[in-house]
């Protein structure tokens, strides 16, 4: 009788444990454009769930970005997102595009938040008028001729924010004689390398290759942010202070100090706390998915995907980081 039990026993441990190792899942991930960042950040994401649950898969589409994201995994339409720290921010808020607060959203990871406003000017401007930092220019007035992201995109949502803050309107920039253009980033570095524009702003990894390419047509400045303008943006936005060292750029010899933007994994607070659980133990057990997905992702620890707080963490999520113990 003793030895049917343990049979027993084991034949349901077994079945238990095939069970957990025969669980899969079917999700999209709705990511931003069809190349870039978020992209290889998905396919870091399904290759971590994959490594955990043979079988699942994690399907990237593209979307207009953070914001769009947002509205879909409040609707239930995605199961899975990514947004921006700003995004989440104004979503919370009600803010535009939003006609109410959004109140759904819950984390599974924080995926990065390293990606600094880069205030980049070039040097023959910065000469002429004597800008050695972000706040001259509304000192100074000059004749500025700027380039904002697309409208919409977030990045240039929190520059507008940042020259608001130093006390400058976007039709002031047209007063003094100067101008402003929206476009994508790429396009950003063509404008700069043609003398086109004497300023670009956007919150983009160090280093990117528009800038950099641009600085290699080009002699540029990249301008520090002061304290201010750090701390006030940094409030309203839940964006963080960055330093962008020095050596950074061949042409930028010291520190730069300014804000960076953050980024999310998000799903509804309807999602069962079991797939919230997996979807974090996966990331954590197989993190170097995301450390492989781009060079600058080596950097991510576990402690790291725990350390998000602009929204909560959904509550599957948040039980296994407190298990594996990186959260208190």
């Amino acid at each position: 009788m003793r030895s049917l039990r343990t049979a027993v026993i084991g034949l349901t441990l077994s079945m238990f444990c095939l069970g957990a190792l025969a669980q899969t899942y079917k999700m999209t991930l709705s990511g931003a454009s069809p190349s870039g960042l978020w992209t290889v950040l998905g396919v870091g994401i399904d290759g971590a769930v994959k490594a955990s649950y043979p079988g699942s898969s994690i399907t990237y589409q593209t979307s207009g970005g953070g914001l769009a994201n947002i509205a879909l995994v409040d609707q239930g339409k995605v199961e899975l997102g990514i947004a921006h720290d700003a995004e989440l921010r104004i979503a919370t808020e009600g803010g535009k595009p939003f006609a109410k607060p959004i109140t759904s959203l819950r984390a599974i990871a924080l995926l990065y938040n390293w990606a600094p406003m880069q205030m980049v000017v070039t040097k023959a401007f910065a000469g002429k008028y004597g800008i050695r930092s972000f706040d001259d220019i509304a000192l100074k007035k000059p004749p500025l001729r700027v380039a904002f992201n697309k409208r919409g995109n977030i990045t240039e949502h929190v520059a507008v924010k940042m020259f608001n803050a130093i006390g400058v309107e976007l039709d002031d920039i047209k007063k003094w004689g100067g101008d402003v253009i929206y476009a994508a980033s790429d396009e950003q570095g063509d404008l700069m390398k043609d003398k086109r524009i004497d300023m670009l702003t956007n919150g983009v990894f160090v280093r990117t290759s528009f800038i950099v390419q641009a600085g290699d047509a080009v002699e540029l400045v990249l301008l520090p942010v002061s304290e201010g303008v750090i701390k006030k943006v940094s409030q309203e936005l839940s964006v963080a202070p960055f330093t962008i060292k020095a050596g950074s750029y061949p042409w930028q010899p010291e520190d730069v100090h300014t804000v960076a933007l953050s980024a999310a994994l998000i799903v509804n607070g309807k999602m069962d706390e079991k797939t919230a659980y997996d979807l974090a133990r996966a990331l954590h057990k197989n993190i170097d998915k995301l450390q492989s997905a781009h060079a600058t992702m080596k950097s991510i620890t576990p402690e790291f995907l725990a350390s998000q707080r602009v929204i909560p963490y959904h509550k599957g999520a948040e039980s296994y980081y407190r298990e594996a113990g990186l959260l208190k």
